[in-house]
């Protein structure tokens, strides 16, 4: 899909002065996080550096004229061994995840290359993988290890794409091994972009052909936005097959966006989630 074709219309953009105003934030907010990772981040801790991702991460959002609304079993912020899996729509999914609870993310090695973007990854402590090396899996496994008693948490998208929101592609069940090997607590998260009146925002989803820069001028031109993030209740990998775990986790956001699930496998019932926690539903 264009950008053209997901163009918010007229009376939902913002003035051409205030776009501007905005890029000029976005960007120097971009030159807060170079400055950060390159020469903050390796002189303190992991409490600190939470701190400062999620000050960032939420900083970020106010620029881009997104409201964060988070609900659910949102983890501690001392939380430790704790796993993120979220379904996948935006970019901009790790900055919302990141202001709810900061987190360390796992991403494909190409990012590793991309300019700027690729140097505050890298500095920021994002695992890359090399999706098609099997053999990577137990270094991947090490590096988890490290992380998560290092006191961070981990975020990944069991997707492995973007959907426009509007339903859940099947999850990926070799991600979740660092979970199951590492005994940690899985946090399955779903995630739901729209506007004031309810209706799914037009400009957030980054799929088909746009590009970063579109992708990030279509948002900024939204007068505003608002980012549900909703945490489903923890699961316990210790004891489960990564296919399980995923299964499970696959279900839990599936229930909570109000979409079919992407397969007809074995599924495992939501047990003790009350109706409460899904205040957050997809229509149609």
């Amino acid at each position: 899909m264009s950008a053209a074709a997901r163009r918010p219309d007229p009376g939902s953009r913002v003035p051409f002065i205030v776009r501007w105003w905005r890029w000029a934030r976005f960007l120097s907010h971009v030159a807060v996080a170079v400055f950060m990772v390159g020469l903050v981040f390796p002189r303190i801790g992991a409490v600190r550096r939470n701190r400062l991702t999620g000050w960032w991460a939420k900083k970020l959002l106010r620029i881009m004229g997104i409201l964060l609304s988070p609900h659910g079993a949102i983890p501690e912020a001392d939380a430790r061994n704790v796993i993120i899996a979220s379904n996948h729509v935006s970019w901009v999914d790790i900055f919302v995840i990141s202001a709810a609870h900061p987190a360390l993310f796992i991403a494909k090695s190409e990012i590793r290359d991309w300019p700027i973007a690729g140097f505050i990854c890298e500095r920021a402590g994002t695992i890359f993988i090399r999706r098609a090396r099997r053999r990577d899996t137990a270094v991947i496994n090490e590096t988890m290890h490290k992380v998560l008693s290092g006191g961070y948490s981990v975020g990944f998208f069991p997707e492995g794409t973007t959907t426009p929101g509007d339903k859940l592609l099947k999850f990926h069940t070799s991600l979740f091994e660092p979970a199951v090997v590492n005994g940690a607590a899985l946090s399955p998260v779903a995630l739901r972009y729209r506007l004031d009146d309810g209706a799914p925002s037009p400009a957030i989803a980054f799929v088909g052909e746009i590009s970063f820069v579109e992708s990030v001028g279509l948002i900024l031109s939204q007068r505003r936005m608002i980012a549900e993030i909703t945490f489903a209740p923890p699961i316990a990998a210790g004891g489960l097959t990564r296919r399980e775990l995923a299964v499970r986790a696959e279900a839990a956001v599936a229930a909570i966006l109000d979409v079919p699930l992407p397969s007809t496998h074995q599924r495992f019932p939501l047990e003790g989630i009350p109706d409460s926690l899904f205040p957050v539903r997809l229509t149609g």
